[in-house]
């Protein structure tokens, strides 16, 4: 989980975008007025992380207004507009998650995030790769759990963070991550519920 300084203004962006890749992005150019993937995934330090790099694109823009986005959008190449459109991250408080997230999908919760301590009634279990098969763990293993709520409904969503990452503030703030499925326990196929694995974060204030 990384904390990430938003745009201050759509020339900011393009200016930090448009840098022409690494050494080895030989079609890429920087300050031709165009933005790549590759691009991107420069300012992010990521490797061929598609859906990340567009989580972390759209959070680095969520500052600004629709038309100095879209000014900045448009001067996506087309495999980056491709991408963009493929892997644009929903935008819900936490009491919309449940009935309008995709499983799977990069989404984005505003709220106030409360760690939950380890040893409370949450029995969620997750997969993770163990060689070449799936284990079940429990959650609290892999994970800080937060409760995450708005200021304007009392539901809340379950948002985890790697295990050795920064804890987060307890203030509103805007995070970003991959919707993921909880299982009740072990041998249990049928999911309990689903959680926020975050990537990202940013400053509401």
């Amino acid at each position: 989980m990384e904390k990430i300084i938003t745009f201050k203004s759509p020339a900011e962006a393009i200016d930090s975008l448009d840098n022409g890749g690494r050494f080895y992005n030989v079609l890429t150019k920087p300050n031709d007025e165009i933005v790549s993937l590759s691009e991107v995934g420069k300012v992010a330090g990521l490797f061929f992380e598609k859906q990340k790099a567009i989580l972390f694109l759209e959070l680095a823009i969520a500052a600004l207004d629709e038309n100095a986005k879209q000014h900045i959008v448009s001067k996506f190449d087309k495999d980056l507009q491709i991408y963009y459109n493929k892997y644009k991250p929903q935008w819900l408080l936490p009491a919309m998650v449940k009935s309008k997230g995709i499983t799977g999908a990069n989404t984005v919760i505003t709220g106030i995030p409360h760690l939950i301590d380890s040893n409370a009634e949450l029995n969620g279990f997750i997969f993770i790769p163990a060689g070449k098969a799936l284990v079940m763990v429990p959650i609290f293993d892999e994970y800080d759990i937060y409760e995450i709520r708005d200021e304007q409904h009392s539901e809340t969503f379950i948002i985890g963070n790697k295990k050795g990452k920064e804890k987060l503030p307890e203030k509103k703030l805007k995070v970003g991550g991959v919707l993921k499925e909880m299982k009740a326990k072990k041998g249990d196929r049928t999911a309990l519920d689903r959680f926020l694995e975050i990537n990202y974060f940013v400053d509401e204030d």
